[in-house]
């Protein structure tokens, strides 16, 4: 993840489909990767405290309104992960939707060496979910179902308490780099 920052939403660019062919999907995960990455997402971060330790991790694959009654949300995480092993184990996990002014804290909490979560405005929930201060959404989880889908599993969780800062835009991410939204002058 670079912490270049652009603004969306870019020009328009008008092209012609009538020259666009579909190509069978590459083995390469990188070149699956970046095919992908041309989708913006928003980014969360997943966090509680485990044995008295603060654990957390970042996705992109976060998505909201899976049900709305209940209320529900999911997420992919790689089988690779030695974070969500430790993660799934909370009772209640906290999701931050980060903000736009989240992108040095995003690259924290997705670093694999030091504390992820140092000088980061945490707030606890008894239960143990972790809020990082500043975010855009704070929704209080317990995974309800874990499938295998390839390289990742999906992850869906309920929904148990929300809360929404209507004044903080999202930090987006595209194509390996964090972007703003921009305010639409129509």
């Amino acid at each position: 993840m670079s912490a270049t920052t652009t603004i969306f939403p870019p020009k328009p660019q008008m092209a012609s489909d009538s020259s666009r062919s579909l190509a069978p999907v590459s083995d390469e995960p990188a070149h699956v990767r970046g095919a992908f990455g041309r989708f913006p997402s928003g980014v969360a971060a997943l966090c509680a405290t485990v044995d008295g330790e603060k654990v957390g991790l970042v996705a992109t694959s976060f998505s909201v309104g899976v049900s709305y009654s209940p209320a529900m949300v999911m997420f992919s995480v790689q089988n690779s992960s030695t974070t969500w092993p430790v993660l799934a184990s909370a009772d209640r996990i906290g999701v931050s939707v980060l903000g736009s002014a989240h992108a040095d804290a995003c690259m924290q909490l997705a670093s694999r060496h030091g504390d992820r979560f140092a000088g980061l405005d945490v707030t606890a929930t008894d239960a143990g979910a972790l809020f990082i201060g500043g975010s855009t959404m704070w929704l209080d989880c317990e995974v309800v179902s874990t499938t295998p889908a390839g390289d990742h599993h999906i992850v869906v969780m309920q929904v148990h308490g929300m809360s929404v800062d209507h004044e903080t835009d999202p930090l987006v991410y595209q194509q390996q780099r964090f972007h703003h939204l921009a305010a639409n002058a129509n």
